[in-house]
Formats: C-alpha cells, structure tokens, sequence
C-alpha cells in the first residue's frame, strides 16, 4: 500500500534497559525496540490476511471503531479502567484515541509516563495490538505535561521553512511512539484563506496551497523517519469556511475550479508524499455533493469519488468525531440510533473506521445490524479491516506491541527538541507594522503590558510572557482583562496606558471548539466583545507608544483601528511566550512573513526586519 510506503531500516532492536526489564515482569507481550519507519514486509502481509481469515464478523465490525481513552493513573478494579476493558471485550474496538479530561475549556493535561503505563495497560489486555492515535497537533504538548512545546503549525508558515516542519514530524513522533501512541491525527492541510474561520485559524500552515503543501509533505516525511503514521484533514478542505463543525455543519462554498486549485491542492500532494490516511469532515461541499443531507464525512460522492477514484487515495480513510454536531443534526431519534445511522451512513460512503461516536453501542450494533440486512457487504467490511491489520503490521504491533517505560525518559522533552522549539517560535516572530519604529523596546522603563484572554488567569503561554517580562522590567504594571472583568478594570487600564513608556497589549484568542461563543464575539477564536472594546479605547488613548501582539489569531488587529506597531506570533504556547518577549526588547532578529492576510492591515508575505540589539 502507497500510504503506508515505506522501506526498511534495518535498526537492529536494542538491548532493554535494566529497569525495563523489572517492569516488564506483567507484561506478557514483547516490549518494542525504539520505533523505526514504517514498513510492512511478507511477515506482516500473512499475519494480516491469516488474522482477518479467523475473525468473526462481530470482531472484524469492532476493527473500525476508535473511542476515547483518557490518560491518568487507573487501578485496574477501577471503575474507569473497567469501562476500556469492556469496549475491548465487548465491542473488539480496534483502537483508542488518546485523550485527557477536561475543566470547562481547560484541558487538564496529565505526564508522559502516564499515558505510556496507559498504553501498554490496554495493549496487554487486548486480544488484538491496538491502534493508539491523538490530536497531538501541536506535539504531545497539547495534552501533556513536561513535553516538548511546539508552536501551532501557522508559526511554522511564517518561518517558512519546510526544513522546520519535517523536523517537528520527526520529533512529534519519537515523542508520540515513546508513550505507545501510533498514529497522529495531523497535519491539517486546510488552507485558511478565510479569516472570520472560527475553528482553523492558526492550526493551518497558512493560505497559500502551495506553502501549505511544502509544510505538510515535510511532516510526513520526519513523521515517517520515527514510525509515525500521519492523516491530513479535513478533507475536501475547512479551511474556507465561517462555521466550527464541532457545533453546526460548515458549509463550503467554492466551485470545482476554486476547490481544485486551493482547498484539494495539499491533500493531493500529501497522497503523492504518502500520507497513511485522510479524515474527512463534516461539510456540506454543494461542488461535489448537491444533497445537504449529505455531509462529506458520508458522501459517498466525496470519499468514493473523489478522493478515493479520482485522486487515487487507497490508505485509511477515517471519520471526524462523530459525536461533533456538524453531523449528529443530520439525524434524528435517540442518541443510540443516531449514532447506528451515522456510523452506517460513513462505512457505506467509504471511510475504513469511524472515531468516537456519541453512543458505542449503537455505531457497533448499528453496522452489525447493516451488514446481516444486506445494507453493507462483508466484504466491504473485510476490504476496509485489512487496510487496518496492515497498518498494524506496518507498526510493528503483530509482535511488539509494548513501549519500554524507560524510552519515555529518553525520547521525551530532549533539550535539543526544547531548543528546536523554541527555535521555531523565535522565527515565526512577526513584525506587521512599526510606522513608528518603535521596535526593539529600549531597557524597559514605564512599561504597561495588558493581557486580553478567555482565561481568568491566562494561559501558560501568556504567564510565561509575564514571567520574562518582569525579569526585563521589574516595575512594570500588569492588567489582566477578561469578559467578566473588562468593564471594571477599564478605568486604571486607560489611565495607566495614558502615562506610560510604553504599552504592550497581548491579545490572546486561540481556536477552541468547547468556548460557547453566546454572541459575545465574531467566532470562537476572537476576542470577546468586552476585552476587544477596551482594546481599541486603549489604542485610542495611548496613540503610537502601543504595541499590539497578537499572541494567536493573527487576525485579531483587524478589528481595532488606529494601529501603529502590531506583531504576530501565530501561537499563544510558552516557546511563543518566551519568543516575543524576546523579540520585543531586541533579544532576537525578526525575520517572518505573513502567511495569511490580514484584512484592511497587510497582505501575504509581508513582514518588517529588525536585527537583535540588546547584548545576550
């Protein structure tokens, strides 16, 4: 198979460590050696072939179900721990998205050695080796601690560089096959030529195909140098679109010439650099599929069609959630019955497996139901169950399907990934405007930095920023502006702001499908009515000694007027922190471009040099 591509390494399997080995006394399968790229030879093909021979329908129907599996310290007799146990006895689900809980919008991130103990608990329990994937996005870092923190992927467009992303691919995946996971859902080939889009935004390399597909064929590789298998999403194409699928179905627009010369452009170069697999949103693409009913997600004209007839896609072709409701309104009746429809509707229109739909009783129940009425073949079951054992096999999992706990201490958080992280962020540091020249800030006297954010106390990446900033002005006066508090603090913002040096307002929005928006803002990935309301009073009362970072949605200084120095992060992670700190007092030069454009502020491309100053 094309998409799982790959030629042997000849890595000789190391010798396992010490500790390992007083681990490894519960675990009766064999322990992986350090992951190598993927590559299914004769062994892997006959154990594929030979294992689905022997599966009962009941087994092979659970191969193309992915649930959650959320990552924290679970007893075996817990009642959670019970719960996975019975999704792989009960419904023989072929594998686990990777996951942590959640605190409103916050995630709660749990360590490393955590979700490796997780892994290899279920893999030992498990008749079959499992599929373990994330949305590691931005790397394990965006559900874990004491991981290397990328920045989002648009700071990579800034950079501009590939060399950069096939690094992050190399990276993310020694990091992401050291806690047992295989398979991440990432890189996002939407081009984000839209900027009221609510959901993308800075998940995007950017808005020009092009670069958009330079970035993602370079992850793929450094991905596959590790043994990572990849998926590019959300096919057709999200990235021109002003609806969060997460809460309504998202509607593309474009005519086939528009989709084929922009929104399928990096899909099409990913299939030719070997992506493993293609995940298919839930859009409405009239282009492509006239019935509204029909999602692409379960268009057979979409997936069948299109991605896989005409543009020649023969790896895994898996499903958005599908508990998202951009498609659950498409159905009615109980959530077990809409689950048993949509899961039906996605195998019958093409996608191999389906992931996290709303009721597991009821996508199982539902395609077992449709293949013993005649509604889905068993062979088309079978056709898209082998493409799942080979990906396993590709892995590795047929006989290895443990990591080593040790690996994770070696292979995770390497200084020298930290430095190339922050080396990205450094790099992506945008200058978009600077009438005034007022960048690089002098030795900080009179310095008022506001901090507009979603978060009651910010997020980890803009309490680094403070952090650095105090060290390089001690005396500076921090505000905090959220909705909640925007009008009781506008008073001493302004007035601070009026007597100041030297105003530095961070502006914090990031994509967040779980923000309820509740007409406060234009989407969810701008900031509030409230905190942008002070924001342009702010610029207003402070004139030219402003500086407007956009810490984030890069778009965010579109909507305030007035602006005369604005700089870009495309990110709001600590490296990105650290980064415009940096940047701003001269530490470091400012070299990125633009990868979008920026309504009635710049277009594409543009962004101002400035060399370091300050002595290290």
């Amino acid at each position: 198979m094309r998409a799982m591509h790959i030629a042997a390494t000849g890595m000789k399997t190391k010798a396992l460590l010490a500790c390992t080995l007083l681990l490894a006394w519960s675990y009766p399968v064999a322990l992986a050696a350090p992951p190598a790229a993927l590559h299914l030879d004769r062994k892997g093909e006959r154990w594929a072939a030979k294992t689905l021979r022997h599966m009962p329908l009941e087994e092979k129907v659970g191969q193309m179900i992915m649930v959650w599996a959320k990552v924290r310290f679970l007893n075996d007799a817990s009642p959670e721990y019970v719960a996975l146990h019975e999704e792989m006895d009960r419904y023989h689900v072929g594998g686990f998205g990777v996951t942590v809980e959640v605190d409103g919008a916050q995630l709660l991130k749990s360590e490393p050695l955590e979700a490796a103990a997780l892994t290899n608990h279920l893999q030992r329990d498990s008749k079959y080796p499992l599929l373990f994937a994330a949305d590691f996005e931005r790397g394990l870092s965006m559900r874990l601690n004491s991981a290397t923190a990328f920045p989002a992927a648009m700071a990579f467009g800034a950079a501009g560089n590939p060399e950069l992303a096939r690094e992050f691919g190399r990276i993310s995946a020694l990091e992401t096959r050291a806690i047992g996971i295989h398979w991440n859902w990432f890189p996002v080939a939407d081009v984000n030529s839209n900027p009221a889009n609510p959901i993308i935004d800075t998940r995007s390399f950017g808005e020009d195909p092009s670069m958009v597909s330079r970035m993602i064929d370079a992850y793929i590789e450094g991905a596959h140098q590790s043994g990572m298998l990849t998926t590019v999403k959300h096919f057709p194409g999200h990235g021109d679109t002003d609806t969060d699928s997460h809460l309504a179905l998202a509607r593309v627009t474009g005519n086939l010439d528009r989709l084929n010369s922009v929104e399928l452009a990096p899909f099409r170069s990913a299939i030719a650099a070997g992506v493993d697999s293609v995940m298919v949103g839930h859009l409405l693409v009239p282009a492509i599929e006239s019935d509204a009913n029909l999602p692409a997600s379960i268009s057979p004209n979409v997936i069948t069609g299109l991605l896989k007839q005409k543009l020649g896609f023969n790896g895994i072709v898996v499903t958005d959630a599908l508990d998202m409701a951009g498609l659950t309104k498409v159905f009615s009746g109980s959530k077990h019955e809409v689950s048993a429809q949509a899961a039906v509707a996605a195998v019958r229109a093409g996608n191999d497996m389906i992931i996290i739909p709303g009721d597991l009783d009821g996508a199982y129940t539902g395609l077992l139901n449709a293949v013993h009425s005649g509604q889905i073949p068993e062979s088309r079951i079978d056709a898209s169950v082998r493409k799942i054992l080979r990906m396993k096999a590709a892995l590795g999992l047929e006989h290895n399907r443990l990591v080593s706990l040790a690996d994770v201490e070696k292979n995770v958080a390497l200084p020298a990934s930290t430095a190339f992280a922050q080396k990205v962020a450094d790099e992506a540091i945008t200058l978009v405007a600077d009438s005034e020249r007022q960048l690089p800030l002098p030795p900080a006297s009179g310095v008022v930095a506001v901090i507009f954010t979603d978060y009651t106390r910010g997020s980890e990446g803009s309490r680094v920023f403070v952090n650095e900033l105090r060290k390089r002005a001690p005396d500076a006066q921090i505000f905090w502006v959220n909705e909640s508090n925007a009008e009781s603090v506008q008073a001493g913002v302004l007035a601070a702001a009026a007597n100041a040096q030297h105003v530095i307002a961070l502006a914090e929005a990031v994509p967040n499908p779980r923000r309820t928006t509740e007409g406060r803002s234009g989407g969810s990935v701008n900031l509030d009515a409230g905190p942008l309301q002070l924001l342009s009073k702010m610029v207003e009362t402070a004139g030219g000694k402003t500086v407007l970072t956009a810490f984030g949605n890069p778009y965010i200084g579109s909507e305030v007027p007035g602006l005369r120095a604005y700089v870009c992060t495309f990110s709001n992670t600590t490296s990105s922190g650290i980064a415009l700190v940096r940047a701003l007092f001269g530490e470091i030069p400012i070299h990125g471009r633009l990868p979008v454009s920026i309504p009635n502020v710049a277009v594409r491309g543009i962004g101002f040099d400035r060399n370091a100053t300050a002595l290290q």
